[in-house]
Protein backbone atom coordinates (compact mmCIF):
# COMPACT_ATOMS: atom_id res chain seq x y z
CA UNK A 1 0.00 0.00 0.00
CA UNK A 2 1.33 3.45 -0.88
CA UNK A 3 2.55 5.59 2.01
CA UNK A 4 0.75 8.47 0.32
CA UNK A 5 -2.53 6.92 1.45
CA UNK A 6 -1.61 7.55 5.07
CA UNK A 7 -0.31 11.04 4.33
CA UNK A 8 -3.70 11.89 2.86
CA UNK A 9 -5.43 10.24 5.81
CA UNK A 10 -3.65 12.67 8.14
CA UNK A 11 -4.17 15.75 5.98
CA UNK A 12 -6.95 17.36 3.95
CA UNK A 13 -7.91 17.29 0.27
CA UNK A 14 -7.48 21.06 0.08
CA UNK A 15 -3.86 21.03 1.25
CA UNK A 16 -3.05 17.90 -0.74
CA UNK A 17 -4.24 19.73 -3.85
CA UNK A 18 -2.14 22.81 -3.08
CA UNK A 19 1.06 20.81 -3.35
CA UNK A 20 -0.17 18.38 -6.00
CA UNK A 21 1.54 18.08 -9.36
CA UNK A 22 -1.10 20.12 -11.20
CA UNK A 23 -0.81 23.00 -8.75
CA UNK A 24 2.99 23.12 -8.74
CA UNK A 25 3.26 22.82 -12.52
CA UNK A 26 0.66 25.55 -12.99
CA UNK A 27 2.67 27.73 -10.60
CA UNK A 28 5.76 27.14 -12.72
CA UNK A 29 3.82 28.03 -15.84
CA UNK A 30 2.46 31.17 -14.16
CA UNK A 31 6.08 32.13 -13.57
CA UNK A 32 6.93 31.58 -17.24
CA UNK A 33 3.94 33.61 -18.42
CA UNK A 34 4.75 36.47 -16.05
CA UNK A 35 8.41 36.35 -17.09
CA UNK A 36 7.53 36.62 -20.77
CA UNK A 37 5.12 39.50 -20.23
CA UNK A 38 7.56 41.41 -18.03
CA UNK A 39 10.48 40.87 -20.42
CA UNK A 40 8.39 41.92 -23.40
CA UNK A 41 7.32 45.09 -21.57
CA UNK A 42 10.94 45.91 -20.79
CA UNK A 43 12.20 45.12 -24.29
CA UNK A 44 14.23 42.08 -23.22
CA UNK A 45 12.34 39.83 -25.67
CA UNK A 46 10.21 40.81 -28.67
CA UNK A 47 6.82 42.22 -27.66
CA UNK A 48 5.13 39.72 -29.97
CA UNK A 49 6.52 36.74 -28.02
CA UNK A 50 4.64 37.32 -24.79
CA UNK A 51 1.14 36.36 -25.87
CA UNK A 52 2.02 33.00 -27.53
CA UNK A 53 4.12 32.01 -24.51
CA UNK A 54 1.42 32.96 -22.00
CA UNK A 55 -1.26 31.18 -24.03
CA UNK A 56 0.62 27.89 -23.77
CA UNK A 57 1.09 28.11 -20.00
CA UNK A 58 -1.74 25.80 -18.98
CA UNK A 59 -1.00 22.74 -16.87
CA UNK A 60 -3.81 20.71 -18.43
CA UNK A 61 -1.87 20.69 -21.71
CA UNK A 62 0.97 18.65 -20.18
CA UNK A 63 1.36 15.02 -19.11
CA UNK A 64 2.14 15.60 -15.44
CA UNK A 65 3.22 12.05 -14.63
CA UNK A 66 5.59 12.05 -17.60
CA UNK A 67 6.98 15.41 -16.52
CA UNK A 68 7.72 14.17 -13.01
CA UNK A 69 9.39 11.04 -14.39
CA UNK A 70 11.49 13.10 -16.80
CA UNK A 71 12.39 15.56 -14.05
CA UNK A 72 13.89 12.82 -11.89
CA UNK A 73 16.25 11.97 -14.76
CA UNK A 74 17.04 15.58 -15.69
CA UNK A 75 17.63 16.59 -12.08
CA UNK A 76 14.91 19.26 -12.08
CA UNK A 77 11.22 19.34 -12.89
CA UNK A 78 11.79 22.65 -14.66
CA UNK A 79 14.04 21.21 -17.36
CA UNK A 80 11.49 18.93 -19.08
CA UNK A 81 8.72 21.48 -18.49
CA UNK A 82 10.65 24.27 -20.22
CA UNK A 83 11.59 21.91 -23.03
CA UNK A 84 7.96 20.90 -23.63
CA UNK A 85 6.68 24.46 -23.22
CA UNK A 86 9.23 25.72 -25.75
CA UNK A 87 8.14 23.07 -28.21
CA UNK A 88 4.46 23.87 -27.70
CA UNK A 89 5.03 27.60 -28.25
CA UNK A 90 7.32 27.01 -31.24
CA UNK A 91 4.62 24.91 -32.91
CA UNK A 92 2.51 28.09 -33.08
CA UNK A 93 5.23 30.74 -33.30
CA UNK A 94 8.84 29.76 -33.92
CA UNK A 95 10.27 33.10 -32.81
CA UNK A 96 8.30 33.12 -29.57
CA UNK A 97 9.35 29.55 -28.88
CA UNK A 98 13.00 30.61 -28.84
CA UNK A 99 12.30 33.16 -26.07
CA UNK A 100 10.67 30.83 -23.53
CA UNK A 101 12.42 30.90 -20.13
CA UNK A 102 14.73 33.66 -21.38
CA UNK A 103 17.64 34.43 -18.99
CA UNK A 104 16.02 32.49 -16.13
CA UNK A 105 17.02 29.27 -14.39
CA UNK A 106 15.32 26.19 -13.00
CA UNK A 107 15.46 27.32 -9.37
CA UNK A 108 13.75 30.61 -10.25
CA UNK A 109 10.82 28.69 -11.68
CA UNK A 110 10.51 26.13 -8.91
CA UNK A 111 11.05 28.44 -5.93
CA UNK A 112 8.49 30.89 -7.28
CA UNK A 113 5.99 28.08 -7.87
CA UNK A 114 6.54 26.90 -4.30
CA UNK A 115 6.03 30.45 -3.01
CA UNK A 116 2.73 30.65 -4.92
CA UNK A 117 1.60 27.29 -3.52
CA UNK A 118 2.76 28.17 -0.02
CA UNK A 119 0.78 31.41 -0.11
CA UNK A 120 -2.34 29.33 -0.62
CA UNK A 121 -1.21 26.91 2.08
CA UNK A 122 -0.71 29.69 4.63
CA UNK A 123 -4.13 31.13 3.79
CA UNK A 124 -5.71 27.71 4.43
CA UNK A 125 -3.92 27.39 7.76
CA UNK A 126 -4.81 30.94 8.77
CA UNK A 127 -8.51 30.49 8.03
CA UNK A 128 -8.77 27.23 9.95
CA UNK A 129 -6.78 28.68 12.85
CA UNK A 130 -9.34 31.46 13.06
CA UNK A 131 -12.18 28.94 13.15
CA UNK A 132 -10.49 26.84 15.83
CA UNK A 133 -9.78 29.92 17.94
CA UNK A 134 -13.38 31.11 17.62
CA UNK A 135 -14.68 27.69 18.68
CA UNK A 136 -12.44 27.59 21.74
CA UNK A 137 -13.36 31.15 22.71
CA UNK A 138 -17.01 30.08 22.44
CA UNK A 139 -16.35 27.18 24.80
CA UNK A 140 -14.73 29.57 27.25
CA UNK A 141 -17.75 31.86 27.15
CA UNK A 142 -20.09 28.96 27.92
CA UNK A 143 -18.03 26.99 30.45
CA UNK A 144 -15.37 29.35 31.81
CA UNK A 145 -16.59 29.17 35.41
CA UNK A 146 -16.57 25.38 35.71
CA UNK A 147 -14.08 24.29 38.39
CA UNK A 148 -11.76 21.49 37.30
CA UNK A 149 -8.58 19.86 38.46
CA UNK A 150 -5.33 21.41 37.42
CA UNK A 151 -2.82 18.63 36.87
CA UNK A 152 0.97 18.70 37.04
CA UNK A 153 3.30 15.80 36.24
CA UNK A 154 0.13 13.88 35.28
CA UNK A 155 -1.20 14.10 38.86
CA UNK A 156 -3.98 16.20 40.46
CA UNK A 157 -2.53 19.49 41.68
CA UNK A 158 -4.96 22.28 42.63
CA UNK A 159 -8.28 23.54 41.31
CA UNK A 160 -8.45 25.81 38.28
CA UNK A 161 -11.33 26.75 35.99
CA UNK A 162 -12.06 25.42 32.52
CA UNK A 163 -11.69 28.97 31.25
CA UNK A 164 -8.19 29.07 32.71
CA UNK A 165 -7.44 25.78 30.95
CA UNK A 166 -8.71 27.07 27.61
CA UNK A 167 -6.50 30.13 27.90
CA UNK A 168 -3.45 27.86 27.64
CA UNK A 169 -4.84 26.51 24.37
CA UNK A 170 -5.96 29.76 22.76
CA UNK A 171 -2.98 32.01 23.56
CA UNK A 172 -0.46 29.99 21.51
CA UNK A 173 -2.89 29.83 18.58
CA UNK A 174 -3.30 33.60 18.43
CA UNK A 175 0.46 34.06 18.66
CA UNK A 176 1.01 31.39 16.00
CA UNK A 177 -1.39 33.11 13.62
CA UNK A 178 0.41 36.42 14.10
CA UNK A 179 3.84 34.86 13.62
CA UNK A 180 2.75 32.90 10.55
CA UNK A 181 1.59 36.10 8.91
CA UNK A 182 4.84 37.89 9.66
CA UNK A 183 6.94 34.95 8.52
CA UNK A 184 4.90 34.55 5.34
CA UNK A 185 5.27 38.23 4.51
CA UNK A 186 9.05 37.83 4.74
CA UNK A 187 9.29 34.50 2.93
CA UNK A 188 6.79 34.65 0.07
CA UNK A 189 8.98 36.41 -2.49
CA UNK A 190 9.57 36.15 -6.19
CA UNK A 191 12.69 34.20 -7.05
CA UNK A 192 14.50 35.61 -10.09
CA UNK A 193 18.24 35.56 -10.43
CA UNK A 194 19.21 33.67 -13.53
CA UNK A 195 22.16 31.30 -13.63
CA UNK A 196 24.00 32.47 -10.49
CA UNK A 197 21.60 35.06 -9.10
CA UNK A 198 23.05 38.16 -10.74
CA UNK A 199 20.48 38.55 -13.58
CA UNK A 200 23.42 39.32 -15.85
CA UNK A 201 21.77 37.82 -18.92
CA UNK A 202 19.12 40.58 -18.84
CA UNK A 203 21.62 43.41 -18.81
CA UNK A 204 20.32 46.44 -16.97
CA UNK A 205 16.66 45.43 -17.23
CA UNK A 206 16.67 42.58 -14.69
CA UNK A 207 15.45 44.59 -11.70
CA UNK A 208 12.58 46.10 -13.69
CA UNK A 209 11.56 42.67 -14.99
CA UNK A 210 11.56 41.33 -11.44
CA UNK A 211 9.42 44.20 -10.19
CA UNK A 212 6.85 43.63 -12.93
CA UNK A 213 6.74 39.90 -12.22
CA UNK A 214 6.38 40.34 -8.47
CA UNK A 215 3.49 42.76 -9.05
CA UNK A 216 1.70 40.40 -11.44
CA UNK A 217 2.16 37.33 -9.28
CA UNK A 218 1.37 39.29 -6.10
CA UNK A 219 4.55 38.18 -4.39
CA UNK A 220 7.02 40.36 -2.51
CA UNK A 221 9.82 41.82 -4.62
CA UNK A 222 13.10 40.51 -3.21
CA UNK A 223 16.11 42.84 -3.33
CA UNK A 224 18.01 40.02 -5.01
CA UNK A 225 17.97 36.30 -5.65
CA UNK A 226 17.71 34.10 -2.57
CA UNK A 227 18.81 30.86 -4.24
CA UNK A 228 20.97 29.76 -1.31
CA UNK A 229 19.76 32.31 1.25
CA UNK A 230 17.08 30.14 2.84
CA UNK A 231 16.69 31.90 6.20
CA UNK A 232 13.33 33.61 5.62
CA UNK A 233 11.94 30.55 3.86
CA UNK A 234 13.01 28.08 6.54
CA UNK A 235 11.85 30.46 9.28
CA UNK A 236 8.35 30.13 7.84
CA UNK A 237 8.68 26.35 7.95
CA UNK A 238 9.82 26.55 11.56
CA UNK A 239 6.71 28.56 12.46
CA UNK A 240 4.54 25.85 10.92
CA UNK A 241 6.42 23.30 13.03
CA UNK A 242 5.81 25.35 16.19
CA UNK A 243 2.12 25.54 15.27
CA UNK A 244 1.99 21.74 15.05
CA UNK A 245 3.43 21.58 18.56
CA UNK A 246 0.84 24.00 19.93
CA UNK A 247 -1.96 22.04 18.28
CA UNK A 248 -0.46 18.85 19.69
CA UNK A 249 -0.62 20.31 23.21
CA UNK A 250 -4.37 20.90 22.78
CA UNK A 251 -4.80 17.39 21.42
CA UNK A 252 -2.81 15.90 24.29
CA UNK A 253 -4.99 17.64 26.86
CA UNK A 254 -8.25 16.69 25.13
CA UNK A 255 -7.23 13.06 24.76
CA UNK A 256 -6.23 12.80 28.42
CA UNK A 257 -9.39 14.51 29.63
CA UNK A 258 -11.46 12.23 27.37
CA UNK A 259 -10.14 9.03 28.96
CA UNK A 260 -12.94 7.00 30.46
CA UNK A 261 -11.51 7.28 33.95
CA UNK A 262 -11.49 11.10 33.66
CA UNK A 263 -14.38 11.75 31.24
CA UNK A 264 -14.40 15.52 31.55
CA UNK A 265 -14.33 16.13 27.79
CA UNK A 266 -15.41 14.14 24.74
CA UNK A 267 -14.90 14.74 21.07
CA UNK A 268 -18.08 14.75 18.96
CA UNK A 269 -19.24 11.32 17.84
CA UNK A 270 -20.21 12.49 14.34
CA UNK A 271 -18.95 14.93 11.73
CA UNK A 272 -20.74 17.70 9.82
CA UNK A 273 -22.05 15.13 7.34
CA UNK A 274 -23.48 12.86 10.01
CA UNK A 275 -20.72 10.27 9.64
CA UNK A 276 -19.89 8.35 12.82
CA UNK A 277 -16.39 9.07 14.08
CA UNK A 278 -14.14 7.57 16.70
CA UNK A 279 -15.64 4.10 16.70
CA UNK A 280 -13.86 0.76 16.99
CA UNK A 281 -13.91 -2.18 14.61
CA UNK A 282 -14.17 -4.52 17.62
CA UNK A 283 -15.59 -2.64 20.62
CA UNK A 284 -18.99 -1.00 20.19
CA UNK A 285 -18.62 1.16 23.30
CA UNK A 286 -15.49 3.01 22.11
CA UNK A 287 -15.49 6.74 21.38
CA UNK A 288 -11.94 7.36 20.26
CA UNK A 289 -10.59 10.94 20.10
CA UNK A 290 -9.67 10.83 16.41
CA UNK A 291 -9.16 14.59 16.00
CA UNK A 292 -6.61 14.49 18.79
CA UNK A 293 -5.03 11.48 17.15
CA UNK A 294 -4.49 13.39 13.89
CA UNK A 295 -3.10 16.43 15.69
CA UNK A 296 -0.75 14.30 17.80
CA UNK A 297 0.50 12.54 14.66
CA UNK A 298 1.30 15.94 13.16
CA UNK A 299 3.11 17.05 16.32
CA UNK A 300 5.15 13.85 16.17
CA UNK A 301 6.15 14.24 12.51
CA UNK A 302 6.68 17.99 12.26
CA UNK A 303 9.94 18.19 14.26
CA UNK A 304 11.66 15.80 11.88
CA UNK A 305 10.56 17.79 8.86
CA UNK A 306 11.67 21.06 10.44
CA UNK A 307 15.00 19.45 11.29
CA UNK A 308 15.41 18.46 7.66
CA UNK A 309 14.72 22.04 6.54
CA UNK A 310 17.33 23.35 8.97
CA UNK A 311 19.81 20.69 7.93
CA UNK A 312 19.36 21.70 4.30
CA UNK A 313 20.29 25.35 4.89
CA UNK A 314 24.08 25.18 4.34
CA UNK A 315 23.71 25.13 0.55
CA UNK A 316 26.94 25.31 -1.43
CA UNK A 317 27.92 28.45 -3.30
CA UNK A 318 25.16 29.80 -5.59
CA UNK A 319 23.01 26.65 -5.89
CA UNK A 320 22.71 23.72 -3.58
CA UNK A 321 23.32 20.10 -4.54
CA UNK A 322 20.91 17.73 -2.82
CA UNK A 323 20.05 20.02 0.07
CA UNK A 324 17.72 22.31 -1.89
CA UNK A 325 16.07 19.24 -3.38
CA UNK A 326 15.64 17.70 0.08
CA UNK A 327 14.02 20.91 1.30
CA UNK A 328 11.57 20.84 -1.59
CA UNK A 329 10.57 17.26 -0.78
CA UNK A 330 10.03 17.93 2.94
CA UNK A 331 8.13 21.22 2.59
CA UNK A 332 4.69 19.97 1.45
CA UNK A 333 4.47 17.29 4.13
CA UNK A 334 4.95 19.87 6.87
CA UNK A 335 2.00 21.93 5.65
CA UNK A 336 -0.11 18.84 5.02
CA UNK A 337 0.41 17.70 8.61
CA UNK A 338 -0.33 21.16 10.01
CA UNK A 339 -3.54 21.57 8.05
CA UNK A 340 -4.73 18.07 8.90
CA UNK A 341 -4.16 18.92 12.56
CA UNK A 342 -5.90 22.31 12.68
CA UNK A 343 -8.74 21.07 10.46
CA UNK A 344 -9.44 18.08 12.72
CA UNK A 345 -9.30 20.11 15.92
CA UNK A 346 -11.45 22.91 14.49
CA UNK A 347 -14.15 20.39 13.60
CA UNK A 348 -13.91 18.72 17.01
CA UNK A 349 -13.91 21.96 19.01
CA UNK A 350 -17.30 22.97 17.62
CA UNK A 351 -18.89 19.85 19.08
CA UNK A 352 -16.63 19.24 22.08
CA UNK A 353 -18.67 17.94 25.03
CA UNK A 354 -17.81 19.54 28.37
CA UNK A 355 -18.99 17.62 31.44
CA UNK A 356 -18.73 20.18 34.24
CA UNK A 357 -20.54 17.83 36.64
CA UNK A 358 -17.86 15.20 36.08
CA UNK A 359 -15.18 17.84 36.62
CA UNK A 360 -16.76 18.55 39.99
CA UNK A 361 -17.01 14.88 40.90
CA UNK A 362 -13.33 14.37 40.08
CA UNK A 363 -12.48 17.20 42.46
CA UNK A 364 -14.73 15.86 45.18
CA UNK A 365 -13.34 12.35 44.78
CA UNK A 366 -9.99 13.56 46.12
CA UNK A 367 -11.56 14.37 49.51
CA UNK A 368 -10.11 17.87 49.69
CA UNK A 369 -6.48 16.93 49.01
CA UNK A 370 -6.23 19.47 46.17
CA UNK A 371 -6.80 22.26 48.69
CA UNK A 372 -3.83 21.28 50.83
CA UNK A 373 -1.63 24.08 49.47
CA UNK A 374 -4.31 26.67 50.26
CA UNK A 375 -4.55 25.32 53.81
CA UNK A 376 -0.77 25.58 54.22
CA UNK A 377 -0.81 29.20 53.10
CA UNK A 378 -3.66 29.96 55.53
CA UNK A 379 -1.88 28.35 58.51
CA UNK A 380 1.67 29.50 57.71
CA UNK A 381 1.31 33.01 59.25
CA UNK A 382 0.21 31.39 62.51
CA UNK A 383 2.68 28.49 62.82
CA UNK A 384 5.38 28.99 60.20
CA UNK A 385 5.54 27.61 56.67
CA UNK A 386 7.58 24.51 57.53
CA UNK A 387 5.31 23.40 60.38
CA UNK A 388 2.18 24.07 58.32
CA UNK A 389 3.61 22.07 55.42
CA UNK A 390 4.47 19.15 57.71
CA UNK A 391 1.03 19.22 59.32
CA UNK A 392 -0.79 19.12 56.00
CA UNK A 393 1.45 16.33 54.74
CA UNK A 394 0.51 14.29 57.80
CA UNK A 395 -3.19 15.09 57.45
CA UNK A 396 -3.12 14.29 53.73
CA UNK A 397 -1.92 10.77 54.48
CA UNK A 398 -4.85 10.33 56.87
CA UNK A 399 -7.47 11.66 54.46
CA UNK A 400 -10.32 9.42 53.29
CA UNK A 401 -13.89 9.75 52.14
CA UNK A 402 -15.02 9.43 55.75
CA UNK A 403 -12.38 11.86 56.95
CA UNK A 404 -11.89 14.53 54.27
CA UNK A 405 -8.98 16.93 54.58
CA UNK A 406 -11.14 19.88 55.64
CA UNK A 407 -12.52 17.93 58.59
CA UNK A 408 -9.03 16.79 59.63
CA UNK A 409 -7.71 20.35 59.38
CA UNK A 410 -10.60 21.65 61.49
CA UNK A 411 -9.89 19.00 64.13
CA UNK A 412 -6.17 19.78 64.16
CA UNK A 413 -6.85 23.48 64.64
CA UNK A 414 -9.37 22.83 67.40
CA UNK A 415 -6.81 20.68 69.18
CA UNK A 416 -4.28 23.52 69.24
CA UNK A 417 -5.37 26.39 71.50
CA UNK A 418 -3.21 28.98 69.76
CA UNK A 419 -4.47 28.01 66.30
CA UNK A 420 -8.05 27.77 67.51
CA UNK A 421 -7.81 31.34 68.79
CA UNK A 422 -6.22 32.85 65.70
CA UNK A 423 -7.29 30.90 62.59
CA UNK A 424 -10.51 32.14 61.00
CA UNK A 425 -12.84 29.14 60.61
CA UNK A 426 -14.65 30.82 57.74
CA UNK A 427 -11.40 31.49 55.90
CA UNK A 428 -10.48 27.82 56.25
CA UNK A 429 -13.78 26.72 54.73
CA UNK A 430 -13.30 29.27 51.93
CA UNK A 431 -9.89 27.78 51.14
CA UNK A 432 -11.68 24.50 50.33
CA UNK A 433 -14.33 26.16 48.11
CA UNK A 434 -13.83 24.95 44.53
CA UNK A 435 -16.04 27.67 43.06
CA UNK A 436 -14.11 30.42 44.83
CA UNK A 437 -10.77 29.02 43.64
CA UNK A 438 -12.10 28.76 40.07
CA UNK A 439 -13.26 32.39 40.22
CA UNK A 440 -9.79 33.39 41.32
CA UNK A 441 -8.26 31.56 38.35
CA UNK A 442 -10.68 33.32 36.03
CA UNK A 443 -9.78 36.67 37.56
CA UNK A 444 -6.10 36.00 36.89
CA UNK A 445 -6.93 35.08 33.28
CA UNK A 446 -9.36 37.95 32.61
CA UNK A 447 -6.82 40.49 31.32
CA UNK A 448 -5.19 37.88 29.08
CA UNK A 449 -8.56 36.86 27.67
CA UNK A 450 -9.44 40.46 26.83
CA UNK A 451 -6.14 40.92 25.00
CA UNK A 452 -6.45 37.63 23.12
CA UNK A 453 -10.03 38.30 22.02
CA UNK A 454 -9.01 41.69 20.67
CA UNK A 455 -6.04 40.27 18.77
CA UNK A 456 -8.07 37.36 17.40
CA UNK A 457 -10.80 39.75 16.22
CA UNK A 458 -8.22 41.95 14.50
CA UNK A 459 -6.81 38.95 12.65
CA UNK A 460 -10.23 37.75 11.56
CA UNK A 461 -11.14 41.25 10.37
CA UNK A 462 -8.29 41.04 7.86
CA UNK A 463 -8.38 37.51 6.45
CA UNK A 464 -5.51 36.40 4.24
CA UNK A 465 -6.45 36.23 0.59
CA UNK A 466 -5.02 33.74 -1.84
CA UNK A 467 -5.33 35.18 -5.36
CA UNK A 468 -3.99 32.06 -7.01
Amino acid sequence: MSAAVFDRFLSTPAMTEVFGAASIVQGMLDFEAALARAQAAEGVIPASAAAPIAAACRAECFDLDALVAAGSIAGSLAIPLVRQLSAAVAACDAQAGSHVHWASTSQDVIDTAMALATRRAVALLDARLGELTDALVGLAERHADAPMLGRTLMQPATVISFGFKLLSWVAPLVRARERLRRAAAAALKLQLGGAVGSLSAMGDRGAQVAQRMAHELELAHAPGAWHTQRDDWVALGCEVGVLCGSLGKIAKDISLLAQGEIAELAEPSGDANGEKRGGSSAMPHKRNPVASMIALAAALRAPHRVAALLAAMPQAHERGLGDWQAELAEWPGLFMSAHGSVHALADAAVGLSVDSARMRRNIDALDGLVFAEAAVMLLAPHMGKARAQALLETLSRQTSAQRPLLLLAQQAIAADAQLAATVDAGALRAAFDADAVARQANAVAAAQWADLRARASALSAQPLRSPR
